[in-house]
């Protein structure tokens, strides 16, 4: 399944949460962001995630996503260092823009440059004492040297998944965070599972890969 339908499911769900949720802006960017980090996250581990040949639309969405996302961390790391102030809805959406540029890239850099990012985030989540971002940090510097539709896409990377978003539920007090990154996730699995090479849900219990077919 092409990365701009993951993608654009994604956002479908967290524009959704937005509107069960309290709306603010805030919180409207922070849900859509998670949601399609989510939906794409699943594919940490891949090179492909638009297609080998990007079009005009797909390379707007990454160059956006991508210097959106290091503009915005940037920015929110000058509030909190300059001047010691921390917004961490809108850090957590900067840092998930960042991700989903890096996503859409592909080779040995992206894969470093993912993990190293990784790697910040578990330092920060360790400083903090802030378990889900520890949690995150390990996923996100450990999925991209995994084979492509391994680990990451089974119903165990789900329930990680799931425990990472609780984690941030409680520990910045998201409501409903850990049910729409949750939703998220699955849907990338469940429209691979579409697809003629299906996914390996219990894998690496069973190989089998599981298919719906039409």
């Amino acid at each position: 399944m092409k990365g701009t339908t993951h993608l654009a499911v994604g956002a479908g769900i967290g524009v959704t949460a937005a509107f069960v949720y309290p709306i603010r802006l805030e919180d409207a960017i922070l849900y859509a962001a998670v949601t399609a980090f989510s939906a794409l996250s699943a594919d940490l581990d891949g090179t492909n995630l638009l297609s080998a040949k990007l079009g005009k639309v797909s390379r707007f969405i990454r160059e956006s996503a991508l210097w959106t996302g290091i503009l915005s961390v940037g920015c929110l790391s000058w509030l909190y260092f300059a001047r010691g102030l921390l917004y961490p809805k809108l850090a957590i959406a900067a840092v998930s823009l960042l991700l989903l540029g890096l996503l859409m890239k592909q080779g040995f850099m992206r894969n470093l440059l993912v993990s190293l990012i990784g790697a910040g985030l578990i330092y920060a989540g360790w400083n903090f004492r802030l378990y889900g971002l520890i949690g995150l940090g390990v996923f996100v510097a450990w999925a991209p040297w995994l084979n492509h539709r391994g680990l990451t896409h089974t119903v165990w990377a789900v329930i990680a998944w799931g425990a990472i978003a609780r984690a941030f539920e409680e520990e910045w007090g998201i409501p409903g965070l850990m049910n729409f990154a949750v939703a998220g996730y699955l849907s990338h699995l469940l429209l691979d599972t579409m697809t003629p090479s299906g996914v390996k849900w219990l894998f690496p219990i069973s190989k089998k890969s599981f298919k719906i077919r039409f």
